[in-house]
C-alpha cells in the first residue's frame, strides 16, 4: 500500500496527465479551425499518448491496493496567438510535468519507496523523449519564422510524422 503523502502526489500526477489529455485535445481543435490539420493530427496523436500516461497512472495505483482519484480538470486554454506560440506552451508544459516526475521520483527515494521510484524511471525515460520531441519542433519553427508558407510547408510535415 502506498503511504498516504505519496498517493496523494500519484493522483496529482493522474489529474496533470488527464489535464494534458484535454490541452492537446484542445489544442488539435484550435489546429484544425486554424487550417493546420497536420499539426491537429499530431496533436491528437500526443493526446493519445496522454492518455496512456494517464493509464499507466490508474493501475499502478490500483495494484497498489489504492483508490485512483480523479479531480476537477481545469479547462485547457482554446486561443493561441500563433501556431510557434501553441509549441511553445506544449515545450514549457511537458518541462512542467517533467520537474513533477522528478519531485516524485525524489520523494519514492527518500522514503525508500522503492516499487514506485522503479516505476516511475518509466516516466522519466518518456519525458526526455517528450522534452526532446517538442524542443525539435520549436527548433523547426523558429528556423522557419512566422511566414504563412512556410507554417503550411510545417504542418504538411506534421502529417507524415507519429
Amino acid at each position: 500500500m502506498l503511504e498516504k503523502n505519496m498517493l496523494d502526489q500519484l493522483n496529482g500526477q493522474l489529474n496533470l496527465e488527464c489535464y494534458s489529455y484535454h490541452l492537446y485535445w484542445q489544442m488539435s481543435a484550435w489546429c484544425a479551425a486554424q487550417g493546420f490539420p497536420g499539426s491537429a493530427g499530431f496533436l491528437r496523436l500526443a493526446a493519445q499518448s496522454e492518455q496512456k500516461h494517464l493509464e499507466k497512472l490508474l493501475n499502478y495505483i490500483s495494484d497498489t491496493g489504492a483508490l485512483p482519484l480523479i479531480g476537477t480538470i481545469s479547462a485547457p486554454p482554446d486561443e493561441f496567438p500563433s501556431l510557434p506560440d501553441l509549441f511553445q506552451q506544449i515545450y514549457e508544459h511537458e518541462q512542467a510535468i517533467s520537474d513533477r516526475i522528478n519531485t516524485l521520483v525524489h520523494q519514492a527515494l527518500m522514503t525508500q519507496d522503492y516499487t514506485t521510484f522503479n516505476f516511475l524511471q518509466w516516466f522519466v525515460s518518456e519525458q526526455c523523449q517528450e522534452e526532446k520531441q517538442w524542443k525539435r519542433i520549436l527548433d523547426q519553427l523558429e528556423w522557419l519564422g512566422n511566414e504563412s508558407k512556410a507554417l503550411f510547408l510545417f504542418d504538411q510535415s506534421l502529417q507524415h510524422t507519429g
